[in-house]
């Protein structure tokens, strides 16, 4: 089964460290938890007595702040791994990827991306049924997956790569809709 931690440290690579951007929707970050998304994160209440604390230099004492961090993957493990049932995806690239884009577009976005790729592999059907594109991660998702692994020799690439696809053409559309976030577009696609 896949390891949350593997999913988690390859995820904050790309999650990087506090960010206050106007243009992002998010507002003030730190290492992705978005504060106008996750306001009551009891992280804050850290990084905000830091800001109180160290006014100038805030930003280098949040990484070493042990509770923080915890918070963190805690946040992490709760709201997006447990919730996608990354412990019960065999494959460790795939649940790096379904995990990295719940992260990044919401864990039912994910699911969804994940469930619509496995309709769209499944040879009309030959391979196994069609589920329902819901957003939940439930028995259905997690049963085709195997299935598909099974079918496909455990490869997972041809799944991945479909899940990306879906990704990219998310961030097109935000791209297209409101070109003040245009400049985020390098760092999304890093993530396909």
């Amino acid at each position: 089964m896949a390891d949350f931690e593997i999913a988690f440290d390859e995820t904050m690579i790309n999650e990087g460290g506090y960010v206050n951007d106007p243009d992002d929707r998010g507002g003030e970050t730190y290492r992705g938890v978005a504060r106008a998304f996750h306001g009551s994160w009891p992280g804050w209440k850290i990084v905000d007595a830091l800001k109180q604390k160290f006014p100038q230099d805030f930003r280098k004492h949040l990484d070493d702040h042990e509770e923080l961090q915890t918070l963190v993957k805690s946040f992490y493990r709760e709201k997006f791994w447990d919730v996608l049932h990354g412990d019960e995806i065999s494959d460790q690239h795939l649940a790096n990827e379904v995990f990295d884009t719940g992260v990044n577009q919401g864990a039912a976005t994910a699911a969804r991306y994940w469930q619509e790729a496995l309709n769209l592999l499944n040879r009309n059907g030959r391979d196994y049924p069609d589920i329902e594109v819901d957003g939940r991660v439930g028995e259905a998702t997690l049963s085709t997956t195997k299935a598909f692994l099974a079918r496909n020799k455990n490869r997972t690439d041809t799944l991945v790569k479909l899940l990306n696809i879906l990704q990219g053409m998310r961030y097109v559309e935000l791209a297209r809709k409101t070109p003040s976030q245009r400049k985020f577009m390098h760092g999304w696609l890093s993530r396909c």
